[in-house]
C-alpha cells in the first residue's frame, strides 16, 4: 500500500481555495511578518508626519475658523457662528458675482486654450525644417512666471499709450492713409477680455504640449489604411484622430480648470480686482487681508478646495483611463 505524500504548499497567489482553508503559516510567522513591515516603515515616518504637518493641520484650522466669527477690528467678539459663514459665501451679491466671474474666466480660457492648443499640436506633429525650434519657442509663455506674465501684458501689449496691440492698430491703419486708428484702453473698456487673453497666451503651450503627446500616440497604420480607403484629411480628422484625442482633451480641460480657477497673479496685477474681475482667489485675498475677516475668507477658500477637489477627482480618472488603454495595447 503506497501513500502519496502531501504536496507541499507553494506561494499563497498558486493555492486552490481548498488549500487556502487547510494551508496555515507556522505558528509566530504573522506577528513577524507584522514586526518586519512595522519596521520597514519606520524610515518613512518623519515624512509622514512633515506632509501632515504641513497639508493637513492648516487646512484643518482653516475649517475650524470657517464656522467662527473670526475678525481682527473685532478681537472681543471672536466666537463660534455655526454654518453663518457659508451661507454669506452663497448669498452675499459681491461673493455670488466673483463665483460668476470665475466660472467664465475659467469656461473661456480652458474652452479658447484647447482650440488654440488642437490648432498648434497638429502644425507642430507634422515634419518641417526648424520643427524643435519651434516647438520650443510655443512653450516659452508657459514657462514664463505668471506675475512677469501679467505685467508684460499690462505694460507691454495692452498698454494704450505705447502697447503692441495699439501700436500694431496704429500701423495697419496708417497703411489705408488713415490717421486716426482705434486706441481702446483695454484694461478700461474691456478689463475680463485683458484678464482672459493674458491667460489664454500663457495656457495654450500647456494644452498644446499635452495634445501633442496624443497625436504623437496615434497609430498610423490605422490613418494608412483610412488614406488607402480614400479618406481625406478632413475625414482622417474627423473620424480617427479626435476621437483619438478625446481623452486627451478632457485631460487637458481638467487639469487646465484646476490651475485657471485659481488665478491670481493676473487678477492683481492687472486690473486688481476692478470692474468685475474679482475672482474667487482675489476675493478671498480682498476679504482675509483688506476686510480681515478671517472667518469669512476661511469659508471662501474652503469652497474653493472642495470645487477644485472634485474638479482634481475627475481628472485623475481621466488619467487612469488613459493609463489603462495604453496598457490594453
Amino acid at each position: 500500500m503506497s501513500t502519496a505524500a502531501p504536496a507541499a504548499p507553494g506561494p499563497a497567489s498558486e493555492l486552490t481555495p481548498e488549500q487556502r482553508t487547510t494551508y496555515q503559516r507556522p505558528q509566530g510567522q504573522a506577528a513577524r511578518d507584522r514586526r518586519e513591515a512595522r519596521r520597514r516603515r519606520i524610515p518613512l515616518l518623519p515624512a509622514l508626519i512633515f506632509t501632515i504637518a504641513a497639508t493637513q493641520l492648516p487646512f484643518l484650522a482653516t475649517i475650524v475658523i470657517s464656522f467662527m466669527d473670526y475678525r481682527a477690528l473685532r478681537p472681543d467678539q471672536i466666537g463660534f457662528t455655526g454654518l453663518d459663514n457659508y451661507v454669506q459665501v452663497f448669498t452675499n451679491p459681491t461673493i455670488r458675482n466673483s463665483v460668476i466671474t470665475t466660472i467664465l474666466l475659467t469656461a473661456t480660457v480652458v474652452l479658447v486654450s484647447l482650440v488654440l492648443g488642437t490648432a498648434i499640436a497638429l502644425l507642430l506633429d507634422r515634419k518641417f525644417l526648424g520643427r524643435g525650434a519651434v516647438r520650443t519657442m510655443m512653450i516659452a509663455p508657459f514657462l514664463v512666471v505668471p506675475v512677469a506674465a501679467a505685467l508684460l501684458w499690462k505694460h507691454g501689449i495692452l498698454n494704450s499709450g505705447y502697447g503692441l496691440v495699439n501700436g500694431v492698430l496704429t500701423w495697419v491703419w496708417s497703411l489705408f492713409g488713415s490717421d486716426s486708428p482705434p486706441q481702446p484702453v483695454w484694461l478700461s473698456d474691456h478689463p475680463l477680455l485683458s484678464i482672459e487673453m493674458s491667460l489664454v497666451w500663457q495656457w495654450t503651450p500647456f494644452m498644446m504640449l499635452i495634445l501633442l503627446a496624443g497625436l504623437q500616440s496615434k497609430p498610423g497604420d490605422v490613418v494608412e489604411a483610412a488614406r488607402m480607403d480614400g479618406a481625406g484629411s478632413w475625414q482622417i480628422f474627423r473620424y480617427i484622430t479626435f476621437p483619438h484625442l478625446r481623452r486627451y482633451l478632457e485631460l487637458g480641460g481638467l487639469l487646465g480648470s484646476i490651475y485657471i480657477v485659481q488665478a491670481f497673479d493676473s487678477v492683481f496685477i492687472m486690473t486688481a480686482g476692478a470692474l468685475g474681475t474679482a475672482n474667487l482667489p482675489y476675493t478671498v485675498y480682498a476679504t482675509f487681508f483688506q476686510q480681515q475677516d478671517y472667518g469669512l475668507a476661511s469659508a471662501q477658500g474652503v469652497v474653493v478646495v472642495i470645487g477644485t477637489i472634485i474638479i482634481a477627482t475627475f481628472a485623475l480618472r481621466t488619467v487612469s483611463s488613459l493609463f489603462d488603454e495604453e496598457t490594453g495595447r
